[in-house]
Formats: C-alpha cells, sequence, structure tokens
C-alpha cells in the first residue's frame, strides 16, 4: 500500500484484531469518505483513505497505555489531556509512523488533528476531520446528509467545520465534560473567517 511499509490487508487485519467491531466499522467508513471528499475537493485520495483508515487506530487502547505512550514520546498539551477521548489522536499519529512506516507529513498531521483540529487546517486535515464525523457506518444519517449539503455550497468546508464545532461544544456541555479552550478558540475563529475561504 503507497504511504507505508504494511499492506492493506495486513493493516485491516491489524485493525480488525485491536478495535472493536463497530470501531473497525468506523474506520473503514472514514477511508471511504475520506478518499471521495479528497476527490471533490482535489486532493489525493489515496492519502485521505490512509488517514482515515488509520485515524482511530489507537481508539481502543486503556486510559493508561494512551497516557503512558504520551508520557514517554509526545508532547501534548496540557488542555488536552482534559477529556481522555481525545487522547488518541495523537497516539494514532504516533502508532500509524511506529508500527505501520507513514512518514508523510500530511497523513500524520491529519490524524494528529482529527479530534480537536486546529486553527490553520490545510484542506487535506479539514478533509479527515469531516469524513471522522460523517463518514455512512456509523454516523448519523440524518447529521451526514446536513454536512453533506453544507459541503455543497460555496466555502463548504469552513461552513461544514463550523457545524461540527457547533455540535461539538453542545455534546461536551450536554454531557458535562471538560472542552479544551483550543476548541473555544476554533469555533470563535471559525465564526470570524466562516465566509473566507482560508483559515
Amino acid at each position: 500500500m503507497n504511504y507505508t511499509k504494511i499492506s492493506e490487508e495486513n493493516i485491516l487485519k491489524w485493525l480488525s484484531e485491536n478495535l472493536s467491531e463497530e470501531r473497525y466499522s468506523h474506520s473503514l467508513g472514514t477511508a471511504e469518505c475520506a478518499k471521495e471528499l479528497a476527490e471533490k475537493f482535489g486532493e489525493n485520495a489515496d492519502k485521505a483513505y490512509l488517514a482515515g483508515l488509520l485515524h482511530d487506530c489507537a481508539k481502543c487502547f486503556s486510559n493508561e497505555k494512551l497516557k503512558e505512550i504520551i508520557d514517554s514520546n509526545l508532547h501534548v498539551e496540557e488542555c488536552e489531556m482534559l477529556n481522555y477521548k481525545t487522547l488518541h489522536a495523537p497516539v494514532s499519529a504516533y502508532i500509524a509512523e511506529k508500527d505501520f512506516g507513514v512518514t508523510d507529513k500530511e497523513i500524520l498531521s491529519a490524524i494528529r488533528w482529527h479530534t480537536l483540529g486546529r486553527i490553520g487546517m490545510t484542506t487535506f486535515e479539514k478533509i479527515i476531520f469531516l469524513a471522522d464525523k460523517i463518514e455512512p457506518n456509523t454516523r448519523d444519517s440524518e447529521y451526514r446528509s446536513e454536512i453533506l449539503q453544507i459541503l455543497s455550497q460555496e466555502n463548504g468546508l469552513n461552513l461544514a467545520l463550523l457545524r461540527c464545532y457547533k455540535e461539538t461544544i453542545k455534546s461536551l456541555a450536554k454531557r458535562e465534560l471538560k472542552i479544551c479552550f483550543t476548541t473555544i478558540d476554533i469555533y470563535n475563529h471559525l465564526l470570524d473567517v466562516k465566509n473566507v475561504s482560508d483559515i
């Protein structure tokens, strides 16, 4: 498989053995959705497919294992540690590079930022971020349809991101989970530039 030292067959085998059935299905859906969005927005479809496939490869690691890998190998901002649900993103990027031999910086960065996002995301990063939210296998079909409709509009990527951040903040508040200030900063930034094509 391009961009990795391991064949797609072996990647799928590893994912099926290390993810729950639902998370495996989600990863397959994200890969296909990422490929479709990449084709739509002029990005590399093969890279998007691989990023989608591996974006959650560490999702089913225990919180203890995630924290151990972060403490030993990675730099993660303190606010990211507020919610263990996002720790799999930097670890997944680490596993993609260390265990699957991915060296492409664009793929690794898209995996790294697919949960929290960041100000200044590239088009490729936005695609992986959105594919994770709207893949057809496990995500809500009504929400998926809404985002796809937004994506067809002018400046659709940024408008779709804004809609996703609104939903994320609402969901975190409803569940009384802590919100990383980065999420708020990105939301505020998107409000400021929602009619600007490059954020």
